[in-house]
């Protein structure tokens, strides 16, 4: 199968490129590039790929294409939150235009990665399922929500979109991010001894190895069109819902010496939720995620102290906020993040 693969020199689309391939698929990439050069360790072998902004892509970028896998977004919530209209310009519209683009020229599946966090405010200690209300707080999970709603609308009989609402994500990748939980928790132990946690600790967090999400798409790519055709589908584990300080707790085991110190300064956190993830696994038997936090936890130490992780590059190479200013007030990127001739 030729598969578009949309942000593939990001932090999850590194790890996807190769699952990919490794199934015997053909990967095409396409990234903006913003973050291509944000790698720790190795530097990958990428697939051959468009270096395009999502917001420009044209029929010929689709041409040819038997699925398209989509990551390409702005993607986190304070990114989202500084640059709220940008969000829904890449996020929402520059999404829906490349689903349009992709059903006319006869792309018949279309994996969109969603989040979790469409189920924000969800609260409580019951398990959410995909039919649960959607109760989005930030301009990135409002984004996701309208993108699901607008490619339901799209669906048709030639052409499925499929919703893969993703757990929060962690892990090594050779791109790596360190502003998602558990890698900053592990990092910030590493390098000051102490695992710190800004809000009270209480809020409930559903979490996903890279790994596990690049082995859901990869399944779902190939799924019976019955089984996944126009549905939501949460990704993750049940055992991996855990609270922040929970989350703390196994990053301390993992980092020799690290003390937890909950601060509580952020107050409480309106982003709490526990998951259901038994849908997908109905849907595709036989798959389930590999990963425990524990593992993710030894797993993001032992790369970091392997690769040499600095304070620098914890901070601002490896935090999309901080990269994306950098860009900007170096001049190489415009107000809307597009790169200066």
């Amino acid at each position: 199968m030729r598969v578009l693969l949309t942000g593939h020199q990001g932090y999850l689309g590194t790890v996807m490129a190769p699952v990919l391939a490794a199934a015997g698929h053909e990967v095409v990439g396409l990234d903006a590039g913003l973050f291509a050069d944000c790698v720790l360790g190795p530097t990958p072998a990428d697939p051959q790929g468009h270096r395009v902004d999502l917001r420009d892509v044209t029929a010929e970028h689709v041409a040819g294409v038997d699925a398209v896998i989509h990551l390409a977004a702005l993607s986190n919530d304070p990114l989202g939150s500084l640059a709220p209209e940008l969000t829904y310009d890449i996020n929402h519209h520059a999404s829906v235009r490349l689903a349009r683009l992709a059903r006319d020229a006869g792309v018949r599946r279309f994996l969109y990665a969603s989040t979790c966090s469409v189920y924000g405010a969800a609260g409580g200690d019951d398990l959410v399922g995909e039919d649960a209300p959607l109760r989005p707080v930030t301009p990135y999970a409002e984004s996701k929500v309208r993108v699901e709603d607008d490619l339901h609308a799209l669906a048709d009989g030639d052409f499925t979109p499929v919703f893969m609402r993703n757990a929060t994500a962690f892990g090594y990748s050779p791109r790596l991010r360190a502003d998602i939980v558990l890698n900053n928790l592990v990092g910030h132990a590493l390098l000051s001894g102490e695992v710190l946690v800004l809000s009270d600790g209480t809020p409930w967090r559903p979490l996903v190895h890279a790994a596990d999400i690049a082995r859901a798409f990869a399944t779902a790519l190939t799924a019976p069109r019955e089984a996944v055709h126009d549905r939501a589908f949460n990704i993750g584990s049940e055992i991996n819902n855990v609270t922040v300080a929970e989350i703390a707790a196994q990053v301390a085991e993992a980092v020799s010496g690290a003390k937890v110190v909950i601060t509580g300064e952020n107050g409480a956190d309106p982003r709490s939720y526990r998951v259901d993830f038994s849908r997908f696994r109905a849907a595709i038997p036989g798959f389930d995620c590999e990963w425990t936090v524990k593992q993710g936890a030894l797993e993001l130490a032992d790369a970091y102290r392997k690769f040499g992780l600095t304070r620098e590059g914890f901070e601002q190479r490896f935090t999309r906020l901080a990269v994306l200013r950098a860009a900007s007030e170096s001049g190489a990127v415009d107000d809307t993040l597009r790169w200066r001739p």
